[in-house]
């Protein structure tokens, strides 16, 4: 064990929960704990690191004395440090440890084993010659009652490296069911290994469940259906069986990324900001990545910028690598939207770099007119979606942001709800001044082609450019102004052509959802060229649901799937490897 930077008056110690050495893929839980200070609070930050290379951060400055850690990639001796501060004075002391990590392949033969998920098991194999790559092929094999063997899935393919066990997470599996894995290695020449069974584990009882309203008429491109649920989120086949369910510890999933990885948020009760949690997990739910807003709000204090309450609605990797989060910024404002002094809540984009350092920030009450109150008035008691806020008992919801995502020329594409815009933002791949380009939508700076009596959206969630075609832009239309206007109406899904030197939009696509979504909301293109829509909070007789639509790029529904839920969002995936 190593100590450094510690002053006499504060020591910290490191401990592992299991003696090394750990098999790849074991859960390490490490314990931090101080000595010689009484009384005030102590903050953790966890890093690690193969010995010999550069650490990075898991879990960020926070109250939690604990990682739970596990090594997937290969084995090796790694150094894991545990950095403890005494918030009150800004006293800082590390310690690492030195831990092997070992290979579970015995001789030539590879081995599957479970992991803490029943869904997830961890495929491992023999190192394989520099230069070629691996994957791993997986199927339901024959004779499980009640499953047909069906197409086989195969995972991501990792370089090769002769020193080193290949480690693969299996995942996209049904319960109770009999697997059957092989690797399969390419370069200059083909090489398969012998097949491995397995057999996967039981659902847990919380899980929500999806019913087929629709069924398509033929093919489609796309099986995987993941609903990331106010609870645990949970991915289905297009027939509504399970196959992954993610950790009941996290508010909502806000993306899948490849490779298998999630990022989500949680919302923790009451308004202590270090609860208040972005986290990137892997499908065992495992951390790789968090902070907290109390963490953000050192750095933010330090570059003289707002502070923030909570984490809402995004957090995303974005192309550069750098991170992409949403956050509420408060303020009480005299005379602004509301006689006398009335809390108001805004947004803050934050960028970060891959160690949680804040790197660039854009404010609402910087670059937006506050005076322009929220369309229909929300405030957090009459909406009910705020995250935690401080400073009064209720509060303007000003702006609502639910997306952020970058825009093919490198700025930022933010969708405020509550302003019924989408605005781009000069981010210039991080070097941007934060400046308003253009507000899109109805009062914005576009006008719009279209004999539709309401052609703009409004309440809008989830709005993305289409990669192949950076000209068009995806959304879901919630609606609630236009069906406020109008007495009636349902949400749409809406693909926009965008002629942004001279302002004009006009359609590609404005299809009639059939059902009305209060909130939430996802938009998508399918490979096959249809387009896939989450109408994620809909009134039923008795209770709330989530229905996910496919429509062709005519705008006939192709199917239609009912979950017993409310879904912020829902992703449509090649399988669980691959987002889009």
């Amino acid at each position: 064990m190593i100590v450094s930077g510690a002053a006499p008056s504060m020591t910290v110690t490191l401990t592992p929960s299991l003696p090394a050495p750990a098999s790849v893929g074991t859960t390490v839980t490490w314990t931090a704990a101080v000595a010689g200070v009484t009384g005030g609070t102590i903050w953790y930050r966890f890093r690690a690191r193969l010995f010999g290379q550069t650490y990075q951060v898991i879990q960020d400055f926070s109250p939690q004395a604990t990682l739970n850690w596990t090594e997937t990639n290969h084995e090796g001796w790694f150094e894991m440090e545990a950095s403890a501060k005494d918030v009150a004075t800004g006293q800082t002391t590390q310690v690492s440890s030195m831990y092997q990590i070992v290979s579970r392949v015995s001789g030539n033969q590879p081995v599957v084993n479970p992991t803490s998920h029943p869904l997830v098991f961890l495929y491992s194999a023999p190192p394989c010659p520099h230069g070629a790559q691996m994957q791993v092929e997986f199927v339901v094999s024959n004779g499980t009652a009640g499953r047909t063997r069906g197409s086989a899935v195969r995972t991501p393919f990792q370089a090769c490296d002769p020193q080193f066990s290949m480690n693969f997470y299996l995942m996209g599996l049904y319960a109770e069911t009999n697997y059957m894995a092989h690797h399969i290695i390419t370069g200059s020449e083909l090489a398969i290994g012998p097949n491995v069974a397995f057999k996967t584990g039981s659902l847990p009882a919380n899980l929500f469940t999806e019913t087929v309203i629709n069924a398509p008429a033929g093919p489609v491109s796309d099986h995987v259906l993941l609903g990331s649920a106010i609870g645990v989120p949970v991915a289905t086949d297009l027939n509504g069986a399970v196959l992954w369910y993610g950790p009941s510890d996290i508010t909502f999933i806000t993306r899948p990324e490849a490779g298998g990885v999630f990022w989500g948020l949680t919302q923790g009760a009451g308004n202590d900001p270090s609860s208040q949690l972005i986290r990137k997990f892997d499908a065992t739910g495992a951390t790789l990545l968090e902070t907290n807003a109390a963490r953000v709000n050192e750095q933010l204090a330090a570059l003289g910028r707002r502070q923030i309450t909570a984490f809402h609605h995004e957090a995303r990797t974005l192309p550069d690598g750098s991170i992409a989060a949403l956050a509420d910024v408060e303020q009480i404002l005299t005379n602004v939207q509301g006689p006398g002094p009335v809390d108001v809540i805004g947004d803050m984009i934050i960028v970060f770099d891959s160690q949680l350092n804040v790197l660039w920030t854009w404010d609402t009450f910087d670059h937006l007119d506050v005076t322009r109150k929220a369309v229909l008035g929300e405030t957090c008691l009459l909406n009910g979606g705020c995250a935690p806020y401080n400073l009064a008992a209720d509060a303007n919801d000003w702006t609502h942001g639910n997306c952020i995502s970058q825009t093919p020329d490198g700025n930022l594409l933010y969708s405020s709800r509550h302003q019924d815009w989408l605005i781009k933002i000069s981010y210039a791949n991080g070097t941007g001044d934060g400046h308003v380009i253009w507000r899109l939508g109805k009062d914005g700076d576009f006008t719009i082609t279209s004999t539709d009596i309401y052609p703009w959206f409004s309440h809008q969630h989830d709005a993305n450019f289409e990669t192949a075609n950076p000209s068009e832009l995806m959304l879901f239309d919630d609606g609630n102004t236009r069906v406020a206007t109008l007495g009636s109406g349902n949400s749409r899904g809406q693909v926009l052509q965008l002629d942004e030197p001279n302002r004009v939009a006009s359609f590609v696509l404005n299809a009639d959802l059939g059902v009305y979504s209060l909130a939430l909301g996802s938009a998508q293109k399918l490979t096959d060229g249809d387009y896939f829509f989450d109408a994620g909070f809909v009134l039923g007789t008795t209770v709330a649901s989530a229905f996910s639509i496919e429509v062709s790029a005519s705008g006939q529904i192709v199917s239609e799937i009912e979950a017993n839920a409310l879904l912020y969002r829902s992703f449509r995936m090649a399988d669980l490897y691959t987002p889009d």
